[in-house]
């Protein structure tokens, strides 16, 4: 049987900035990319968008899943169960992107996740990759709008 693999990054220009995310999915000798912009949006969360788009394109549930990321911010909230400390504390303390988190904490319950990390802007071309696209949908035209970001800036 072949293993599911899912390479994710996020990107963002200046921080906050435009910023995208980037995903590569490979079963088998089948590669599937996924990359979207928004016009305004930080690297975080462009990097947890990324693993939500992962989770939302897949159609059989209960597989388990390795998620290749270059965020230490997110698979350290997820493998350190920061994140389960964060729901029970109704995300107390200033802590971000609630919204995506609450997102992500829902489609997971599907799956049996486990997140490594990768160095990012290293030798893996699948982690490169990503990065491309997210870049590039950053850079791109007709950005999205990243409305938890911008409604939780106002």
């Amino acid at each position: 049987m072949n293993e599911l693999l899912i390479y994710t990054a996020g990107s963002s220009r200046g921080n906050p900035g435009p910023g995208g995310y980037g995903i590569v999915m490979i079963w088998g000798d089948k590669t599937k990319e996924i990359a979207a912009g928004y016009r305004l949006t930080t690297n975080n969360r462009m990097e947890l968008l990324a693993v939500i788009v992962a989770l939302q394109n897949l159609t059989k549930k209960n597989i388990t899943l390795t998620i290749y990321t270059d965020s230490q911010y997110v698979v350290n909230s997820i493998e350190k169960k920061w994140l389960n400390n964060w729901i029970k504390t109704d995300f107390k303390g200033g802590k971000k992107n609630k919204d995506l988190w609450l997102q992500y904490h829902e489609l997971a319950k599907d799956f049996n996740v486990k997140m490594k990390w990768v160095k990012g802007h290293a030798d893996n071309k699948y982690n490169n990759r990503c990065d491309e696209l997210a870049t590039q949908a950053a850079d791109g035209n007709n950005l999205l709008v990243d409305a938890g970001y911008e409604l939780e800036k106002q």
